[in-house]
């Protein structure tokens, strides 16, 4: 699952070679600020990723992503005239106590952001401990939604993977009988609840929704229950290790013939835990892919294995979202909106950033980026159409 970091600086006076490597808590009260140290020549960014548990196989190349972004700015000017410190804080979904660290981090080391790479049940911890007093970019897909103030997310939402996807499977797929299966919280059950309007508009039917805990190890249960309803269609909301052993057990099962299999958060680093030989008939929306032939991306590859080297982890669209979050972090600092009272005019400004994907920031709710449809095609993705 990668190696463990909790609450160290990473990336400081980083250069271009990068270096290679539900309980209630004390939030901050008075006056709604952060006592911050005063020092005019470097910034502390904290960035949080699940270093282990069932989210953890996505920790190295959100690292490495947000290490190249540390590098970057760092050549150039750092964030507003400032060198970037990199502080790393462990966000997993099985940690007790991660408010506890955050807060004691954030304290320690004068953190002045954060950005996010973990699942949306971390978020929402994030928010109940921090929300609204300091810059928070969440960099991952997500159900929609977030309101907070002082929280920014830059990945697709389902209105703008699911339902495109959806109606194309019906079209050339044939999906109609469909069985959502997914981790018990907020990004499944939400997505899920919109994507059954999608399987509906496109005259096909959900037969049953099904959720499990994180870290699930046996999904037979499932895997009987797609068999007994004849389903013809996966949508699979399973984070990380998960998705790999429900994917795992689908294809050995000798269900790949018989169903189709959607996911939005499967990517370059899953699909190789999966087995070339157990992704057959799998489908991935999404608006990145480690492959795409596109010059941002072929660009983005060459400086990622400049600064990491051939031992680089892969490429991906979760981690390389950390990258985009350090760059829009740099531009809300650049432009003066970092500041509360600018928070609410960020998505006026139809922010732009650098980013592999050409996205730019509109809102929470939407976000000018492409999607694609790709298909499994052993341990990589063949795109098969853009949205």
């Amino acid at each position: 699952m990668g190696r463990h970091w909790s609450g160290q600086f990473r990336g400081v006076d980083a250069r271009i070679s990068c270096a290679h490597h539900p309980k209630k808590v004390r939030t901050w009260q008075a006056h709604k600020t952060l006592a911050l140290p005063n020092d005019s020549q470097t910034i502390s960014i904290g960035l949080c990723m699940a270093q282990d548990g069932a989210a953890g196989i996505w920790s190295p190349s959100a690292l490495a992503s947000a290490e190249l972004a540390v590098a970057e700015l760092n050549q150039r000017n750092g964030i507003a005239g400032r060198q970037v410190r990199l502080v790393t804080l462990n966000a997993c979904d099985e940690s007790t106590n991660f408010e506890e660290d955050l807060l004691r981090t954030i304290e320690s080391n004068g953190i002045e952001a954060l950005v996010g790479m973990h699942t949306s049940a971390v978020r929402e911890r994030i928010v109940q401990a921090v929300g609204g007093m300091l810059p928070y970019v969440y960099t991952p897909l997500y159900e929609g939604g977030e309101v907070t103030p002082g929280v920014f997310t830059l990945g697709e939402t389902p209105a703008q993977q699911l339902r495109p996807a959806v109606d194309w499977l019906s079209r050339h797929e044939n999906a109609k009988r469909w069985l959502f299966v997914g981790n018990d919280y907020v990004w499944p059950r939400v997505s899920h609840r919109l994507a059954q309007a999608y399987v509906e508009q496109s005259g096909g039917r959900v037969m049953d929704s099904m959720y499990l805990p994180i870290g699930t190890q046996d999904f037979s249960a499932v895997l009987d229950r797609l068999q007994s309803l004849q389903a013809d269609a996966v949508l699979v909301s399973l984070v990380g290790q998960d998705a790999i052993t429900f994917n795992r057990q689908f294809g050995h099962a000798g269900l790949s013939r018989r169903a189709v299999r959607l996911s939005c958060a499967i990517e370059e680093n899953v699909l190789m835990g999966i087995g070339s030989d157990k992704t057959e008939g799998l489908y991935v929306a999404a608006s990145y892919f480690a492959n795409l032939q596109t010059d941002a991306n072929l660009a983005l590859q060459e400086r990622f294995s400049a600064c990491h080297g051939l031992r680089a982890p892969v490429l991906n669209a979760l981690g390389q979202s950390a990258y985009e979050g350090m760059h829009f972090l740099a531009a809300m600092f650049d432009h003066n909106l970092h500041l509360p009272e600018h928070w609410a005019h960020i998505a006026k400004r139809n922010l732009a950033y650098q980013s592999a994907r050409g996205a730019s920031y509109v809102g929470n709710h939407f976000k000018n980026a492409p999607i694609y449809m790709a298909r499994a095609n052993g341990h990589q993705f063949q795109v098969v159409t853009r949205f």
